[in-house]
């Protein structure tokens, strides 16, 4: 593999080495000193790959007089650095190349559009666990209940004709990839206790229309994402079957004889059984019961497999709490099943994206053989709500400069393959977290700031339903409210920055896989630039509500002198000797490129 290094021409430099582990033990590979370009040194060298696993492990050591530096994954040290933190290349498992070109879209199906209420969910329909929780119609864009109440049992009518029906108002947003919330059949409005893996829900649609739908969505160019809930069922799963709805044969729960019983994990003989974060409402699957495996991926017609063929043709699989998915209590043997997972819809589709759902770190799994990418809470959606919002995920205040910031983004990026860290997920709110919005107390020009931060960092960006059109809403189920419509048909502003943002995203390639390198960090400002060849963006970000004087090293990119123009506002910027020195304003963002 050939590496280039790039230095200050300036810098006093004896010799720079490439450190790689070809057999697990250390090798030293001299660079060659190459052409100078302006203040930038040029150095190469090549390093072997591994030839006993995918992964090879590499970093670079700079001699310097008497001292010694280590340029890695997290910046630069003064000594060797921790294995986690070296560049990482994965030579056999790497994501599909489309995913790192996508604008995705996060739809809860029931809460987007409303296309044939004659299939809506009536009041008292049915109940959910048993006789709790009746059904509830509710008028669209009504209030949602109220955090503990009827948040899975309150129905508004979004459906797939109503997700088709906006397609065209998705494109001239400039979506190319949707991911769906859970659409097989289940009795919650979440759908993430199924009880038919092998059907659309009928009150979302029909599998015959959701073929229709995903050939209409290839036709126009884009990419579709489904919900994979395997670690556990609805106990109305016919295997399960807690509340005795399936006539034809006893289900697991109360029959220690029934033929399912060993699809889950009962103590004994006993009624007691393990439930999904120890919710009784979903009980866990028993992924050492080959007959599991057959159904769920293994076999040949398995649910994995199913959907990824004709008729259907979706493009990935996103599989909730993938982590947590293993034999027995906890989730033994977890690897193997991800890499099963992936190989069994690798097998129906090479070219499928294989994502994963994970609240905290997932560097584990995104090493290349497990997942492509990971829903990116830990690397992008934490650090940023820091930042911005000043809150963790558990909403404590939490509070982090902009170093603080780069150091946190760079620790998680550090820890994966580069081509696995262009195929994350990258999302401010999803289903399951307080909209962005709301964190931010309503703050457009914060908010602003975020999504420049979305569309400009690494990884594919997800807008989450309605954000383009300042949809707020606190915890759930209060972040699942229903579309606006009326505002979308009065072009909120919001729309116009997002719509802008997808546009520049999608034209220029160094945003969608270029190097990242950051040029400052002071603060509440911070400044870097995506780079592709000859091609650089540079982002910069005031968070502050003060203007502050920044000088930016343009000099490190190869510009000594050079005209920028802002891609959001036209203006344009001079750099002179290889500095840009601007005034930000009070929480401006400027996305640059050479004019």
């Amino acid at each position: 593999m050939k590496l280039t290094l790039v230095s200050e021409a300036s810098t006093l430099i004896s010799a720079i080495f490439i450190r790689c582990e070809p057999d697990n033990e250390e090798k030293l590979v001299d660079m060659e000193r190459g052409e100078t370009r302006g203040r930038l040194q040029y150095w190469h060298g090549e390093i072997p790959l591994n030839a006993d696993k995918p992964v090879t492990h590499y970093c670079f050591k700079v001699m310097q007089n008497s001292r010694q530096w280590w340029l890695h994954g997290n910046g630069i040290s003064p000594r060797v650095p921790g294995k986690e933190a070296h560049f990482k290349y994965n030579r056999q498992d790497q994501p599909p190349a489309w995913v790192k070109e996508q604008v995705f879209y996060q739809i809860f199906p029931d809460r987007f559009a409303n296309g044939d209420p004659s299939i809506s969910v009536l009041d008292n329909e049915y109940s959910l666990n048993g006789d709790d929780r009746p059904t509830i119609a509710k008028e669209w864009g009504a209030p949602v209940s109220s955090h503990g109440e009827n948040g899975p049992n309150e129905f508004f009518g979004g459906d797939l004709k109503g997700i088709q029906g906006k397609f065209d108002y998705l494109q001239n947003l400039g979506i190319t990839a949707l991911y769906l919330n859970p659409i097989f059949s289940a009795p919650s409005n979440h759908k993430y206790d199924t009880t038919d893996y092998l059907r659309i829900d009928p009150h979302l649609g029909t599998n015959e229309q959701f073929a229709d739908m995903v050939s209409d969505l290839h036709a126009r160019g884009m990419k579709i994402t489904l919900d994979a809930v395997f670690n556990h069922t609805s106990t109305d799963h016919p295997w399960f079957d807690k509340h005795g709805r399936n006539p034809d044969e006893p289900g697991a729960y109360g029959n220690p004889d029934s033929k399912y019983r060993n699809h889950y994990q009962f103590d004994g003989n006993s009624n007691d059984y393990i439930g999904w974060n120890g919710i009784s409402s979903l009980p866990k699957l028993n992924f050492s019961n080959p007959e599991v495996r057959d159904y769920i991926y293994s076999g040949e017609d398995a649910v994995i497999k199913h959907w990824l063929r004709p008729p259907y043709n979706i493009d990935g699989w996103r599989f909730d709490v993938i982590h947590m998915l293993g034999e027995g209590a906890g989730a033994k043997n977890n690897p193997h099943y991800v890499r099963q997972f992936r190989e069994a819809a690798k097998s129906a589709n090479n070219d499928c994206y294989i994502l994963g759902e994970h609240f905290f770190e997932a560097s584990n799994w995104l090493q290349g053989d497990q997942e492509d990418g990971a829903m990116n809470y830990y690397g992008f959606a934490h650090p940023l709500r820091a930042f911005f919002a000043q809150k963790d995920i558990a909403y404590h205040n939490c509070q982090i400069d902009a170093e603080e910031l780069v150091n946190w983004l760079n620790e998680s990026r550090s820890k994966m393959p580069w081509q696995n860290q262009l195929a994350q997920l990258n999302q401010l709110d999803s289903h399951d977290t307080m909209r962005f919005l709301t964190m931010l107390e309503n703050d457009d020009e914060t908010m602003q700031l975020a999504l420049l931060m979305l569309f400009a960092y690494v990884g594919a960006p997800c807008i989450y339903y309605g954000t383009e059109v300042g949809m707020e809403g606190g915890q759930d189920p209060d972040n699942r409210r229903c579309f606006p419509w009326d505002r979308a048909e009065a072009q909120h502003p919001t729309f116009d920055y997002v719509q802008k943002l997808i546009e520049l995203r999608k034209q220029a390639k160094c945003l969608q896989e270029g190097s990242l390198q950051w040029l400052m960090a002071e603060h509440k400002q911070l400044a870097f630039a995506r780079m592709l060849d000859d091609e650089a963006y540079v982002c910069l970000i005031n968070n502050s509500e003060n203007a502050k004087p920044v000088e930016v090293p343009l000099w490190q990119l190869g510009m000594e002198q050079a005209i920028l123009k802002d891609l959001l506002t036209e203006d344009e910027w001079q750099v002179k000797d290889g500095i840009l020195s601007m005034t930000l304003a009070g929480k401006e963002g400027l996305l640059l490129t050479k004019a």
